[in-house]
């Protein structure tokens, strides 16, 4: 465990299973009370008795409008922030454990703005040039188009930063910052075509926001989420490998290109459409993933579950934060993700004691 350590700086002294269980269970509690708090926050004067009776199946004491607050508003969010969130810290984890490098996010590193870019091309040419495609696949279109440029972002990531099996961390961060340089101003000349229903749904995306959360867009992007949490049995060993170089991993008897293949995908269908139905919510994927390496080690086994549920939810309390703050207006809940995770970042960035130099493995 030791050596699996060492590519992240971390202390990983004996085996940590025990204390990977412990946290597990206690990110178990703080999801639930998490989503309590979700269910009872808001500016209407829905609070936690009437969820309490709501729960305990006493609808008798609750108005009509108290139970239509609670089952098309607040549980529909509460269901879209919990798959958001695990979503971004899981893809952020995989991102990570893939380039070997803790500072791999993908926000960060612009997939999540390529996954935006795809999103608003599919708003603005989705009811003239693909409306075709649109009328083809329907609600999952906007995620079908996000995950498709997260993908395309990804794949072009990894080829740009990755030398002889090893990734740079000034590659990795300049390279994103030219995607996102780039998708920003693809996105400008759609801004300059789109009609005023449109500018405002583009204004969703670079803000990021809870508050359009319906049963539909819950369902939207479900199978994706269940598709990334479904593969975390089947790569958290390859992961774990991984760290140590892919000639070592191959000789561990890692199939180490359809792992990567296997990720890139993972991650691109969790970041395209949490960007889909969610715009661009930023640091979520790097925040959660090294606090709970620190606790938990690098093994993946429980660093991967313990992102998805972590990352739900850090942002279900952000964003019953932002519901909550300025009430009865709401803040984007991507403000409040940057107002936390922008220093975390910083920090990280400044703690590597090696600098960002062309190698970063020890």
């Amino acid at each position: 465990m030791k050596t699996l350590a060492m590519p992240f700086r971390l202390a990983a002294d004996g085996d940590r299973t025990h204390q990977g269980a412990i946290v597990l269970l206690l990110l178990v509690l703080l999801l639930i009370a998490a989503c309590l708090i979700s269910l009872g926050s808001g500016p209407t004067g829905v609070g936690l008795s009437e969820l309490w009776a709501y729960l305990t199946g006493n609808t008798a004491s609750l108005s009509d409008q108290e139970r239509v607050v609670l089952e098309a508003v607040r549980l529909p969010r509460t269901a879209l922030g919990l798959l958001v969130g695990a979503g971004l810290a899981v893809s952020g984890a995989m991102m990570q454990g893939l380039f070997r490098n803790p500072l791999a996010d993908p926000g960060i590193v612009g997939v999540t703005s390529g996954a935006g870019l795809f999103a608003v091309i599919a708003i603005v040419l989705g009811g003239t040039l693909l409306a075709p495609l649109a009328a083809l696949f329907g609600s999952y279109f906007l995620p079908l188009m996000a995950f498709f440029g997260g993908l395309l972002n990804t794949w072009l990531l990894y080829v740009i930063a990755t030398r002889d099996g090893q990734t740079s961390t000034t590659a990795l961060i300049l390279s994103g910052i030219a995607i996102g340089a780039f998708a920003a101003a693809f996105m400008g000349l759609l801004i300059f075509i789109a009609d005023d229903r449109q500018l405002r749904d583009i204004t969703f995306w670079s803000l990021g926001s809870l508050g359009g959360a319906t049963s539909g867009r819950v369902l939207s992007i479900l199978p994706f989420i269940v598709l990334v949490m479904a593969i975390i049995p089947f790569v958290a060993r390859g992961l774990d490998a991984l760290v140590l170089g892919d000639a070592a991993a191959f000789h561990m008897g890692i199939p180490v290109q359809r792992l990567k293949k296997i990720v890139i995908v993972a991650v691109a269908a969790a970041c395209g459409s949490t960007v889909a139905v969610a715009g661009s919510i930023g640091f979520v994927g790097i925040v959660v993933p090294h606090l709970l390496r620190l606790v938990m080690g690098p093994s993946h086994r429980f660093l991967l579950p313990g992102s998805a549920l972590g990352g739900g939810a850090l942002l279900l309390i952000a964003d019953s934060v932002a519901r909550t703050v300025a009430a009865p207006a709401e803040l984007p809940i991507g403000v409040i993700t940057a107002l936390f995770g922008a220093p975390v970042f910083l920090f990280l960035l400044l703690g590597r004691r090696g600098g960002l130099g062309t190698r970063d493995m020890p």
